[in-house]
């Protein structure tokens, strides 16, 4: 290909629907080599692919950590801040004085995870036609709360969003996957939706919309897996894009496997992890650097990161979880810990209602359906577990909180806060009634 667009990532946004967990694009998956943030892998793939300018923009929270990151990579790698979470199309614009206006630009989201196929396809579409605009459409058969592109023959006219199940224009829902033959064309849009001052914040929709019905765009429809970030119980959408990666049983030659235990289907485990006598490990799974499979413990469809306890007769089921956990004799499934949790004996995480529906997360104050019959709960940095709690569905329980022994926890628990039940104890010594 003679002409590479430059890449601008979207990484800012405040993560707010993904509490308890923190920063999105810094969250850390492994597939065949030590895990990463989902930024890092994410930029790898894009090298692969050619590109060499890349523009991210962050927020004032993940910036510097963005930076620190992407330091020593072989790409020209520039940061963006957007100060407030006001949007795409502002997001885009922190992004104009970092891009020349004739260069053509190819936007991309971090938490959207496709298959480089998708990717391959747009590029090659601008080499063959480089003064067209090119936009992923996933197609899909059922409705998604998302936008629908508008397509007249082979070009793309507009786009709708949430159009409703019985209005869509088509099949193809928006993927952020667009490729903008000039920058400042696009840049020039964003500004003219701005200058209208409406209350909405799609003004990069409507810049997109407006473009449409003046110049030549079309869709390139994508058929497969598409996995978003946006609420916590994705990331297992995400553990499973990468689990999926692993081919064959990558063992690390300084990691210490008893010869009874158990490791079947396609398993990577990292350096100094040891798994003792006993130990099922069942793949798909991952297990870090440094951590530790205790007796007759079993991991199976699962991602256990970096320095952590899985200890005697433990239980961890399709489930992820992060650096320096510790879980002895407890069940892990289908839940997210975040960094630092200590799972006590005796604990388990519910995941699976007694009506067998769909399980509900409570997001921002709203009840927000995730479409899994099986989840767990959702567990922030830091936060202790004492023995026996019993987690229901779909709950969360924010950083660094501490939730008393013998707890039946219903409720999300915020950040911080100390949750333990108060109990009447009765002695009847003998000889009285």
């Amino acid at each position: 290909m003679s002409i590479h667009p430059h890449l601008l990532i979207l990484a800012g946004g405040a993560s707010s629907r993904m509490w308890p967990l923190r920063e999105k694009s810094l969250i850390r998956f492994g597939s065949s080599a030590p895990a990463e943030p989902l930024l890092i892998s994410q930029l790898r793939r894009y090298q692969a692919l050619g590109f060499t300018d890349v523009v991210i923009v962050g927020n004032p929270d993940n910036h510097a950590d963005i930076e620190a990151l992407t330091a020593d990579l072989p790409l020209r790698v520039r940061v963006a801040v957007q100060p407030e979470p006001n949007g795409m199309g502002d997001a885009i614009l922190r992004a104009a004085d970092l891009i020349p206006p004739d260069a053509a630009l190819y936007i991309n989201q971090v938490h959207d995870v496709v298959d480089d196929w998708l990717h391959r396809a747009i590029l090659d579409g601008f080499a063959a036609d480089p003064s067209a605009a090119y936009v992923a459409g996933s197609e899909r058969e059922e409705y998604f709360p998302g936008g629908y592109l508008i397509v007249d023959g082979d070009r793309l006219t507009g786009i709708i969003e949430k159009p409703g199940a019985d209005k869509r224009p088509s099949k193809l829902v928006n993927i952020v996957a667009h490729l903008f033959p000039r920058a400042g064309a696009l840049f020039d849009a964003i500004r003219a939706e701005y200058a209208r001052d409406l209350t909405s914040d799609d003004h990069y929709e409507r810049a997109m919309d407006a473009l449409m019905k003046r110049a030549v765009f079309k869709a390139v429809t994508y058929r497969g897996a598409w996995n978003a970030l946006k609420y916590p119980w994705h990331v297992l959408d995400i553990m499973n894009h990468f689990l999926n990666q692993i081919d064959g049983q990558q063992v690390d030659p300084t990691a210490k496997i008893a010869p009874t235990a158990t490791i079947s289907g396609n398993v990577y485990i990292g350096a100094g992890a040891r798994v003792f006598a006993g130990a099922g490990i069942v793949g798909p799974a991952y297990i870090g650097a440094g951590t530790i499979v205790g007796n007759n413990a079993l991991v199976r469809s699962s991602m256990v990161l970096d320095r952590c306890n899985v200890g005697f007769t433990t239980e961890v089921a399709r489930s992820y979880v992060a650096d320096g956990v510790d879980m002895h004799a407890c069940r892990v499934l289908d839940s997210v810990f975040a960094s630092g949790v200590n799972f006590s004996a005796g604990c388990t995480t519910a995941n699976l209602r007694i009506d067998r529906g769909s399980v509900s997360c409570r997001v921002k104050g709203q009840k927000i359906d995730t479409g899994r019959d099986k989840l767990g709960a959702i567990i922030g940095r830091g936060a202790f577990l004492a023995v026996d709690v019993m987690t229901m569905p779909g709950v969360k329980v924010g950083e660094n909180a501490q939730i008393g022994p013998g707890m039946h926890v219903h409720q999300d628990i915020e950040d911080g806060a100390r949750a333990y039940v108060k109990q009447e104890i009765v002695i009847v010594r003998r000889g009285e009634s």
